[in-house]
């Protein structure tokens, strides 16, 4: 059984913060990062999104203007280290005097604990994964939630790999990769960079990387997420997020599916689906069975069923399931919460003020186009409707191609 940081790979509106919110309950066995990587991707020198390229001073005013795919790997070892040094390790021995050999999990070497730094291991070849050394020698798991799209490039674009995470070949005078967004002597949107892709990968973080990872996927049918990602991108809600605009690729369904095939044709996921004792008719292009298990969770089929969804999710990713983990009501609970959640203000006030994961009372229909219509333009009026209908149409395909894969309880 895995047991690799999970990351659970989702887009816009899919209920994937209250699903989190689940798993924050387990602050025995995991520590979790809420959407971390859009720090890079909107703010950083290494951006990828156009939303904020004309707007410095809401780069700088978010605190999050020097933020780059590789400190964000390393900040899961800062926000981890202290604890680690405190806390009794329960999968594996942590050596604290000075000078000792320090397991090295991510390799088959061992480090001083001398050498081992805030920004990570200095003798490690994987240094942005130098957190794993805490997270696991104190018995917690990494588990990560994100917006897939915010490693990928928009609209398709070719990737190649951000320069923090571009390694510089040994022995070879190659200068390192500029990430201040400075090509020239000009200041520009700093992508695309001018590094190196790698074969078939969708995403700017190298496929070792990405390897360290054990994938899960949050899906949701576009006619839900859609109108409500639409909703925080107009008044008055605009004023709270800070999205002005509403920007059909950060939809995020062509990421999730791209990146979701990736991994399987690498073997890291599949062919084997969650739930099912075959694999379904599915299997990877290459043949390789070594990966996790496909582990996809439908939206609507977690709000049906909570119990039985979260019960098969954790079975499938190796963690130990029990009800008191879909209850959150004590200020300890939502402290966490806030202090997660405060960076991406309007987008998660309904869960912050929940209390618990529980059953709708009544599953939800399916309403006819014209029906969807007529709500959009009373809601959005004509214009808005009509920029949510075609972002919902582009988007089905995928959605649904992923669905197949949705486990079930």
């Amino acid at each position: 059984m895995s047991n690799k940081p999970i990351f659970v790979a989702t887009h816009p509106r899919a209920c994937s913060t209250a699903f989190e919110r689940v798993f924050m309950t387990r602050t025995d066995a995991l520590k979790c990062f809420h959407e971390p990587f859009g720090d890079a991707f909107y703010y950083g020198p290494e951006r990828l999104s156009s939303r904020y390229e004309n707007d410095t001073k809401a780069r700088e005013d978010c605190g999050f203007s020097q933020s780059t795919y590789q400190t964000i790997l390393e900040s899961f070892d800062r926000e981890t280290s202290s604890e680690v040094r405190s806390t009794p390790s329960s999968t594996a021995p942590l050596v604290t005097a000075p000078g000792s050999p320090l397991p090295c999990l991510l390799s088959d070497h061992r480090v001083s604990e001398a050498l081992v730094s805030p920004t990570g291991c200095s003798n490690c070849i994987d240094l942005a994964f130098c957190f794993l050394h805490t997270t696991l020698a104190m018995g917690k798991r990494p588990f990560i939630k994100d917006m897939i799209y915010y490693l990928a490039p928009p609209d398709g674009k070719p990737p190649s790999i951000a320069p923090s995470l571009q390694r510089k070949k040994r022995g070879v005078g190659t200068s390192e990769a500029s990430v201040n967004g400075t090509t020239n002597g000009t200041t520009t949107a700093p992508y695309p960079y001018h590094t190196d892709a790698e074969l078939n990968n969708p995403t700017v973080v190298p496929q070792d990387v990405l390897g360290k990872f054990h994938f899960t996927f949050l899906i949701r049918h576009p006619r839900s997420s859609i109108p409500s990602f639409y909703r925080c991108t107009i008044p008055p809600l605009d004023k709270v997020t800070g999205f002005y605009d509403f920007m059909p690729n950060e939809a995020g369904y062509d990421e999730l599916r791209r990146v979701f095939d990736y991994l399987r044709s690498t073997g890291q996921v599949g062919p084997k689906i969650a739930g099912q004792t075959e694999n379904g008719g599915h299997t990877s292009s290459n043949g390789v069975t070594q990966g996790v298990e496909v582990c996809v969770v439908d939206a609507d089929d977690l709000l049906d069923n909570p119990s039985g969804i979260i019960e098969a999710y954790c079975k499938s990713v190796g963690l130990d399931y029990h009800p008191g983990m879909l209850k959150w009501d004590t200020e300890e609970d939502h402290q966490q919460a806030r202090d997660a959640f405060e960076k991406w203000p309007g987008f998660h006030e309904d869960v912050m003020h929940s209390g618990e994961l529980r059953p709708r009372e009544h599953k939800k229909k399916a309403k006819s186009t014209q029906d969807e219509d007529k709500e959009w333009v009373e809601k959005y009026g004509k214009k808005g409707a009509k920029i949510i209908r075609e972002t919902v149409d582009a988007n089905v395909k995928d959605y649904e191609y992923l669905k197949q894969f949705a486990i079930k309880a």
